[in-house]
């Protein structure tokens, strides 16, 4: 079967033309569009921290001052025909990028690399993995199109590096808000014997679970739950049936200020609380609300704008 031949139609424009250029598509017909704004992409980010992992410097420098829309055409006459209707009246410049089939499902894969984070630790994307892990490597297989955690934004490094020095070999670990489940499968692949992760959001558990598949991970070792832990008290029951070395959380400090209220029922005597996910600029403020609730920080840890720390119960 001959591949099918897509254009892309891109259309600069500016905040003050933008609503009124979508309705002008709109009105000639596009039934669908892209928007794609500088402003829209900071809010956007501000409000879904599981998308954070998929974005890097060099992508918010190309969000800088953008403004535009984009829709696709069959690359025929048919489809240049429909183009030429849908542009009726529209006096914005605009840019055609041929696309094939495959590019759809497969051309971001390019941008997934395998990833070095801290002494030991190896991302690699699930379709690299026939390739050599560098000796004293140890590799974490994830399939970055499952949506959340991909390892690469720097909250996540910066927890996986924790990991690396506070996972204790053959105890357990609890991983609250675990998007991906990078964190909790990454504390197995380093010797953890079992990990627990919550996470508020219901389609984490499905992906979670495949990517401990990746790694050879099963439900005898690895248990994935949905809900919240602040306020399901049932929740929480359960999982403070078990105690454990290492809690991690790594999600945002709104989240983990009220979170550390309850951090001490899951911990043993000398676990550790690790956090991330914090803006540099409210970590002083989480600090001192783990210590308000018994914590004591050992450890911070910066990058980039963002901080981890390290917490044990105050004796």
């Amino acid at each position: 079967m001959e591949e099918m031949k897509w254009l892309e139609v891109t259309l600069d424009t500016t905040e003050a033309q933008l609503d009124g250029l979508c309705a002008r598509l709109t009105g000639n017909g596009v039934t669908g569009f892209a928007v794609e704004d500088e402003e829209d992409f900071k809010t956007f980010l501000e409000q879904n921290r599981q998308y954070w992992d998929y974005v890097d410097e060099d992508l918010l420098e190309k969000m800088r001052g953008v403004c535009r829309v984009k829709f696709y055409i069959t690359d025929d006459a048919d489809g240049r025909a429909q183009l030429k209707q849908w542009l009726t009246g529209i006096e914005q410049p605009y840019t055609l990028t041929s696309l094939g089939d495959n590019d759809w499902a497969h051309s971001w894969q390019k941008y997934y690399k395998p990833m070095p984070v801290g002494e030991r630790i190896y991302i690699v994307p699930e379709w690299e993995r026939d390739k050599a892990v560098p000796e004293g490597k140890t590799p974490l297989y994830l399939n970055p199109g499952l949506t959340f955690g991909t390892g690469s934004h720097a909250s996540t490094q910066l927890c996986l590096m924790g990991l690396e020095e506070y996972t204790v070999p053959g105890k357990p670990v609890l991983d609250l808000g675990c998007g991906s489940g990078i964190l909790s499968i990454a504390s197995l692949v380093l010797g953890a014997s079992s990990a627990v992760a919550v996470d508020i959001d219901p389609k984490a558990v499905d992906v979670a679970y495949e990517n401990a598949a990746l790694n050879g991970i099963g439900k005898d070792r690895y248990r994935v739950l949905a809900g919240n832990v602040i306020t399901d008290e049932s929740l929480v029951r359960e999982l403070a049936k078990e105690k454990y070395p290492l809690v991690l959380a790594n999600i945002v400090a709104d989240v983990i200020i009220p979170l550390s209220a309850r951090a001490g029922e899951f911990l043993t005597e000398d676990g550790v609380f690790l956090c991330s996910g914090i803006i540099d600029t409210r970590a002083d403020e989480v600090q001192a609300a783990l210590e308000q609730n018994g914590l004591q920080v050992f450890r911070r840890r910066e990058q980039n704008g963002w901080v981890s720390l390290a917490a044990r119960m105050a004796r």
